[in-house]
């Protein structure tokens, strides 16, 4: 992962082919509209550009960047991408507002995210009203796509596991490499911690081992007194959070106060840049894709578009992301005989396969939900050098 690259990210908009602005028509219109496909289409990412999830923004627009100007005019379309902002620290509200701002964009006929569990489970509702198909490079929170009441829509899809597979394969790696006998599970009262956190906790406790749980605000900065009810026979605190920066300052202060247990976040803490505590664990829905041959050629692409930056693992799923989300729109274009509108490219998201997934492999979409299939999560252990280790 990288670091963020500023509030510039807030205005980022990446055009294909140049445009004259578009007006907002009423919502209702914008909705059913269909629009000739040589016109140019506005593809949203909404994800954190700011705030303490501001890396998370940073890598997925470069990546979304990339693969709008690598793969849009081979299809035959003509593209802009733009960004919304989602701050963590602000809840549900932003989601909202840029869910009927793009809404009322009759350019728009798809999304790209939104990027955070709790932001998909504020918005999904909407996007659905408008038959808006919206699909995440990084959610991954069960009920969004799974469970008798769920958090997302028909309308949402996503190209990562979820946390269905993230905690049993954490639990899993807990008890069988690192013989856990002792776990303390910190969630931060959002959507995305408190899933993940539950679906660990349950395997742990099935496979015999002792849980504590504490639960921390959002905004919280200072960890000293919950590291304080850190027990000195825990052997890992699970830390669930959305900033990796404050996973490395809860790693440091257990370290201060003399506590043997090391941390282990899940994807939200992957960032090398600020999460680098050694021994620490996190555990991420991506591989290295730089040691994929068949890849070569999309990296040296991307690192050319974008000199001295590092190849992370949220970067490569949203390049997947839009890869899914213009090969829908080229089919409903074909469809139409050169016209599309909303509901049409949300009929297609899940005819879109891709033989040469960046993440490996073939992508083919699950018959049940709209997950993927046959995806896993992998687990890194931190090393002294700061290097992220593949373990598990």
């Amino acid at each position: 992962m990288k670091k963020a690259i500023g509030l510039a990210l807030a205005v980022l908009v990446t055009t294909v082919v140049a445009a004259s602005a578009q007006g907002s028509p009423k919502v209702a219109a914008a909705s059913a509209a269909s629009i000739s496909c040589k016109s140019t289409i506005t593809l949203p990412l909404v994800t954190p550009v700011t705030g303490g999830a501001g890396f998370l923004g940073a890598e997925q627009a470069a990546w979304s960047k990339y693969a709008v100007s690598t793969l849009a005019k081979p299809l035959g379309l003509k593209v802009k991408l733009v960004l919304g902002d989602t701050p963590v620290e602000q809840g549900p509200a932003p989601a909202q507002s840029l869910a009927q701002k793009y809404i009322a964009d009759k350019s728009v006929l798809v999304v790209l995210g939104p990027s955070t569990s709790g932001a998909v489970a504020a918005s999904s509702s909407s996007y659905f009203q408008a038959k808006i198909a919206h699909i995440s490079p990084s959610a991954t929170r069960t009920s969004l796509t799974q469970g008798a009441k769920k958090d997302g829509t028909s309308a949402f899809f996503r190209v990562v596991p979820g946390d269905y597979i993230q905690g049993p394969s954490d639990a899993k790696f807990m008890m069988s490499n690192l013989k856990v006998k002792k776990v303390v599970l910190l969630d931060f009262q959002e959507p995305y911690s408190l899933g993940l956190a539950d679906a660990v906790e349950g395997v742990l406790k099935k496979g015999g081992v002792s849980t504590v749980r504490l639960s921390a605000s959002n905004t919280t900065t200072d960890y000293s007194a919950f590291v304080t009810k850190v027990p000195s026979d825990a052997d890992v605190v699970f830390f669930p959070t959305q900033k990796p920066g404050d996973a490395q300052t809860f790693a440091q202060q257990l370290v201060e106060q003399g506590k043997k247990a090391k941390v282990f976040g899940g994807d939200g803490s992957n960032d090398p840049s600020a999460f680098k505590v050694a021994g620490s664990y996190v555990s991420n829905f991506a591989p290295d894709i730089t040691g994929l041959k068949a890849d070569a050629g999309i990296v040296n692409g991307w690192k050319k578009a974008n000199p001295g930056k590092s190849v992370g693992s949220f970067g490569p799923p949203s390049y997947g992301a839009a890869q899914v989300a213009l090969n829908a729109i080229a089919l409903a274009c074909k469809q139409g005989n050169g016209k599309a509108d909303r509901q049409a490219v949300l009929r297609n998201i899940k005819k879109v396969k891709i033989n040469n997934w960046i993440l490996g492999g073939k992508f083919t979409w699950s018959t049940k939900t709209n997950d993927p299939l046959n995806a896993k999560f992998y687990i890194f252990q931190i090393q002294g050098n700061g290097s992220y280790k593949l373990v598990g």
